[in-house]
This record gives C-alpha cells, sequence and structure tokens, in this order.
C-alpha cells in the first residue's frame, strides 16, 4: 500500500468505509495470511495451506479462496458466501503502522472501499470512535499478535519436518484440467511418527491444535472446486 496516511479524527472526520464485498472493491484475491489462533474459525471453511515468505527464507499459513492468482471463489452476486471472513481480509483498508513501542492506526487512501457518502462511519459526529473502528482496531491488534507468534510455530514445524509441498489435481465440468502447486501443508506420515514427549511438547505450546485444524482443512479443497463447477455451470447456463 503506498498511499497511506495515520488515521485520525481531524483529517478523516467525514470518512466511511465500504463494507460490502465484491472483486471491485478489490475481494478478488487467491488468499490471505493467517495465523494459528485463526485456524479454527478458518478451518469450517477455508483450505489452511503453506507458502514460501517473499524472500523464501521461512513460511507462513495462508487461507486458500481459489487456484490461480485473482480468483476468489468465495465471492458471488451476494458478497462474500461464506459466514467467516478471514481478519486479514475484513481489516481492509486498514493497517498497523509502529512508531516506536506504539501501534498505531493508518488507512490506504487509495482504497475503493472509502468513501464519504456511504459505509461505516469511523467517527462520531460529536467525537470519539464508532464501534466500528473500535471493531478493526480489535482485529488488527489480533492480526499483530497473530502474526508476531507465527515464526515460533513455523519453527516448531520445521523442526519435527512436518512441511511438506503437495499437488492438487483438478478436473473441472468443462474437461479442463488444473493444478494447484507450490504450497505446503502438514504431513500427517512425520506427525504420526513423533514421540510422546514431543506431542506433549507441541501441545503445550498451543501448536497440536492448529496443526489438527490445518488437516482437517484440507477438506475443503473439495469444496472449492465444487464452487468452481457451480460457477462455470452457472455461465453455462446463463
Amino acid at each position: 500500500m503506498g498511499n497511506t496516511a495515520l488515521l485520525n479524527n481531524v483529517d478523516h472526520q467525514d470518512l466511511r468505509i465500504i463494507t460490502t464485498r465484491s472483486a471491485a472493491l478489490d475481494d478478488n484475491v487467491m488468499f490471505a495470511v493467517s495465523f494459528p489462533a485463526e485456524f479454527r474459525s478458518l478451518q469450517a471453511h477455508y483450505p489452511i495451506v503453506f507458502r514460501k515468505t517473499a524472500d523464501a527464507t521461512g513460511f507462513q499459513p495462508i487461507a486458500l479462496f481459489g487456484f490461480q492468482s485473482g480468483q476468489n471463489l468465495f465471492l458471488d452476486s451476494k458478497g462474500w458466501s461464506a459466514s467467516y471472513i478471514p481478519l486479514a481480509v475484513e481489516r481492509q483498508p486498514f493497517l498497523i503502522g509502529i512508531s516506536g513501542e506504539e501501534r498505531l492506526i493508518h488507512i490506504d487512501m487509495d482504497s475503493p472501499r472509502i468513501s464519504t457518502v456511504e459505509g461505516e462511519r469511523l467517527f462520531r459526529t460529536h467525537g470519539g470512535t464508532t464501534d466500528f473502528l473500535d471493531r478493526i482496531s480489535s482485529i488488527l491488534l489480533a492480526i499483530d499478535q497473530g502474526l508476531a507468534e507465527t515464526p515460533a510455530f513455523i519453527a516448531a514445524l520445521l523442526e519435527h519436518e512436518l512441511l511438506e509441498s503437495f499437488v492438487f489435481d483438478i478436473e473441472l465440468v468443462d474437461g479442463s484440467q488444473n493444478r494447484l502447486a507450490g504450497f505446503y501443508t502438514i504431513n500427517e506420515e512425520r506427525l504420526q511418527a513423533l514421540a510422546g514427549a514431543q506431542l506433549e511438547a507441541l501441545n503445550r505450546r498451543g501448536y497440536l491444535q492448529a496443526v489438527f485444524m490445518a488437516i482437517a482443512s484440507l477438506s475443503n479443497l473439495r469444496l472449492l472446486v465444487e464452487r468452481q463447477n457451480r460457477q462455470l455451470q452457472e455461465r453455462g447456463d446463463s
């Protein structure tokens, strides 16, 4: 985000945020970055997989929305068709800026979500923040804390060699053959081979539940295929 500004109730008193979901509002993304504390909420709807970081020195967990760049199979004419929206998506167009020890809310002024005529207000007319902005503040704090804790979780997975690359082959109703590659998931055989003391250590740190949530979430890959097939059929019927 290039055009960011420190949020304040003077310059941004009249700003509103459009909270509907659509491709026109930049929701047509393939995935969103997540963190272990969010896995319980994610696993009911999205596959949780891992990808290498931009510098290729580590890994980060993500919630998967589609099979190719710019594809979000959870978007339809009514908006976002899942009851839980990942926090990294919900927080848009806000982000945290750090000034010394202080975390401050910034806003992307180029976001299509920004309006002065529709959407959720940020500041009350006679002073103070709205419930909406208070919610955004709590979301940003959860993301900040979750991302800060993620490297230790990833280090534990790598210590036990629990991450493995995988390939997911997809045949769609239109006959096309597709492949999802470049991502990683939990190696279940290595997990099952861990000694009791190793499992206990993972559990004490709160990691074991997150591992099982990530494994369980992979059943949603099939549901993603079903979503894509439905969209293809709807286009064919129109």
